[in-house]
């Protein structure tokens, strides 16, 4: 696939799913319900699911079924929805294995600086989502980019999810996305991670998915050009981010309204 893909309407594009992969029937039923929305919807889709968690708060956390046995899920839900699949990567050695099986290597934020996950990244020459870090200003993201490009790869998106706001919230300063568009390439808006609330004295990540709609209204009225949301089933039986998915069943209603600001804006 590449990013014609995904700009191909005049609708944003969506990278939405579980946060981890939990098991491969979680995953089928959750790409299967979404994929029919979005085609309802004519909404360019991309299935989303951490085959890892690497950066977890305490060390009994769920991290994972198992790196293969994960990535096998995200092909299989690519091959039988026909859909794209991105996922993201921590380390440098990641980056050849998981290329075997997605169309998008994601960079986490707290690991946008890092010179050789983002060479090693770029070098399997699949589209690169670089999510920016909460500690970054907008404008350092295009020495991100150039890590990129410079070693071969033109295939670059990057994603605003919230800046830190004190020790324990996140805030959207909504100029990144219009400030980092200018760099020329598809801005996306992380909504679910842009509410989260890290840090908390019980070493789980609390959120705020009551405000997941305000949020998302907001990115696509300066101009978004491609939504992330975490969305399951049971959002509080989630093995990872529960407290700030959005309840899935609440999707189609939101993407219906946020499709109205985008032609309302257009």
């Amino acid at each position: 696939m590449t990013i014609k893909d995904l700009t191909r309407t005049d609708n944003f594009f969506l990278l939405a799913g579980p946060c981890v992969i939990e098991g491969e029937s979680m995953a089928l039923e959750i790409a299967e319900r979404i994929a029919g929305i979005t085609g309802r919807l004519n909404i360019p889709y991309v299935f989303k699911g951490s085959y890892r968690k690497a950066n977890r708060s305490r060390i009994d956390a769920f991290t994972g079924i198992g790196d293969r046995k994960a990535l096998k899920i995200l092909r299989k839900v690519s091959e039988t929805f026909d859909i794209p699949v991105v996922t993201d990567i921590h380390e440098t050695h990641e980056a050849d294995m998981a290329a075997e099986y997605v169309d998008i290597l994601q960079i986490p934020a707290f690991l946008c600086r890092q010179t050789d996950l983002l060479v090693a990244t770029a070098r399997t020459g699949k589209i690169v989502n670089i999510k920016k870090g909460q500690f970054l200003a907008p404008d350092s993201m295009r020495f991100a980019a150039q890590k990129v490009i410079d070693s071969g790869n033109p295939n670059v998106m990057l994603t605003e999810r919230g800046s830190t706001f004190g020790y324990t919230d996140l805030v959207v300063d909504f100029r990144s996305i219009s400030q980092m568009k200018k760099f020329g390439f598809p801005v996306i808006t992380d909504i679910t991670h842009s509410l989260q609330q890290p840090n908390q004295t019980s070493g789980i990540s609390g959120g705020l998915p009551e405000l997941i709609e305000t949020i998302a209204k907001a990115a696509v009225a300066v101009g978004t050009d491609g939504l992330f949301i975490e969305t399951h089933p049971e959002p509080l039986k989630a093995k990872s981010d529960a407290t700030n998915m959005l309840q899935l069943d609440r999707l189609e209603d939101l993407l219906k309204r946020l499709i109205r600001i985008r032609e309302a804006v257009k």
